[in-house]
């Protein structure tokens, strides 16, 4: 009697080792195919390329000095060079004053090593207002510093410098942040004519032509605004001191960003905010932020769910990211959805850096995030955690509402962390939709205060992770 219970239980034993191994290989063979299909997004991406054109800017009156707006001559350089079929628009060294650029078709602005254009930091400088977003909802409002609207082969290139001038003293106050300049009895953007009466028309439905904003609404422009664009570059160039979001594709397909180095410390300083776009690669950049490094969105709320475009085919690669909210981040602004977004062979390293990786939405935003695959991360030092998923971020107000998001196929692999701050998971889903799927493959963690904060959790799966010197075992599913 006594052999019969022994021998079944060694055969249950070993059924479920033999079922543990099949699912390890069957994860493993996902996670193989998925980085297929990361590679078969490179190389579908269409790097826009130009004839063999030069026009110089100081040839059509671009000049030095500090009193001067140069944004006309700039403009005359950008439509001969778009009239002749286009070309390169080349800034040569020195230091050039300037309101907004806005490229046109075949048009590759190239700053030579050596230059630096410097933008206006009078608001008036950037109207008459254009067709732009602010946080996820699309609006009119002052012209971004570097601007295009359904324009295709474009391209930003070089080793110089574009500094926004954006400091305490102009552009970052309007945030209504002390840290940031502001004082009592000044105006920000959370005035009721401002960003909340923004927020409003969306929810009603206001057709964007009519969301006119501008002069004394105190909504920040972006820096680098490419808006319904396909064929993109932005490549070699430094970008500091932003007033908002430093690169802000919108609506485009087809766009690389390779080589960017970007040190701007305002507040919503995004590094990089890929909107309702497609088939993009982020790589060799180094981010030192005010906010999210990388930061992937699709609208926000109604808004979002009116345009219903997710983003989707984004992979980053060999990038750094040193101080932000988070490294590579989904969210806030996501009501249309983010899916197969590829993160590999980057650098994380900062006692100011929040999360490595990081996905925030909430009842209000919905939306769906799936098929995340990040693989082959250094980590240092992130303050939070190494992974967050938050389905109930909150800024500004009640962020409660009736679309409940989805979070799904999160899968990392081959992660070394040498401090993970307070967690090595932090994830939080709802009962009725948890958080489903994240695989944790040859992650090691060598310090963080807690392995992991969980709550409504399916399916989280660990596979050779070392926790605090701890091998992992896959726990059951967390109410």
């Amino acid at each position: 009697m006594y052999k019969k219970i022994f021998f079944f239980a060694i055969m249950v034993f070993s059924l479920a080792a033999c079922n543990e191994k099949v699912q390890e290989k069957s994860t493993t063979a996902v996670m193989s195919s998925a980085w297929d299909q990361a590679r078969e997004i490179e190389a579908a991406i269409v790097v826009p390329d130009f004839p063999d054109n030069n026009f110089n800017v100081v040839d059509y009156g671009v000049q030095e000095g500090e009193d001067l707006n140069n944004a006309s001559a700039f403009a005359k350089a950008i439509k001969a060079c778009h009239e002749a079929g286009g070309g390169k628009v080349v800034v040569p060294a020195g230091v050039y004053y300037t309101g907004p650029i806005h490229l046109l078709d075949n048009v590759n602005l190239h700053l030579e090593e050596g230059s630096e254009i410097r933008f206006s930091t009078d608001p008036k400088d950037f109207l008459p207002m254009v067709h732009t977003s602010f946080e996820g909802t699309e609006l009119m409002n002052y012209s971004p510093l570097v601007y295009a609207y359904g324009k295709k082969n474009i391209a930003l290139t070089g080793k110089g410098v574009l500094n926004g001038q954006a400091n305490n003293e102009n552009w970052w106050w309007w945030c209504g942040k002390d840290v940031y300049g502001w004082k009592d009895g000044m105006p920000h953007q959370r005035n009721e004519s401002s960003r909340p009466r923004l927020v409003k028309m969306a929810e009603e439905n206001v057709p964007v032509e009519e969301r006119t904003f501008g002069e004394d609404h105190y909504l920040r422009p972006t820096f680098v605004e490419f808006f319904d664009c396909k064929n993109i570059l932005i490549k070699d160039v430094k970008i500091v001191n932003a007033p908002f979001w430093v690169m802000h594709p919108i609506k485009s397909e087809n766009i690389t960003v390779d080589g960017v180095t970007v040190e701007s410390h305002g507040p919503n300083n995004d590094g990089c905010d890929p909107e309702y776009c497609k088939n993009v690669v982020i790589k060799n950049c180094y981010f030192n932020t005010g906010d999210d490094c990388i930061a992937i969105k699709s609208g926000r709320n109604e808004d979002g769910r009116r345009v219903g475009i997710k983003s989707e085919r984004i992979v980053v690669k060999d990038c750094k990211m040193i101080d932000g909210h988070g490294g590579v981040v989904m969210g806030s602004e996501i009501s249309a959805g983010v899916s197969d977004v590829f993160v590999e062979n980057c650098v994380m390293d900062s006692p100011n850096l929040d999360r490595a990786i990081r996905i925030k939405t909430n009842s209000r935003r919905g939306g769906t995030v799936e098929n995340v695959y990040v693989r082959n991360l250094e980590v240092g030092q992130v303050k939070e955690a190494v992974l967050k998923v938050n389905m109930f971020y909150a800024t500004y107000n009640n962020q409660q509402g009736e679309h409940i998001p989805n979070v799904r196929n999160i899968q990392l692999e081959k992660i070394n962390v040498k401090n993970g701050g307070y967690y090595g998971i932090l994830a939080k889903g709802y009962q009725e939709s948890p958080i489903k799927g994240i695989t944790f493959k040859e992650v090691i963690i060598e310090k963080v205060d807690e392995a992991f904060s969980l709550e409504n959790v399916e399916g989280l799966r660990l596979i050779d992770t070392y926790i605090n010197g701890e091998l992992m075992q896959s726990p059951a599913s967390i109410n």
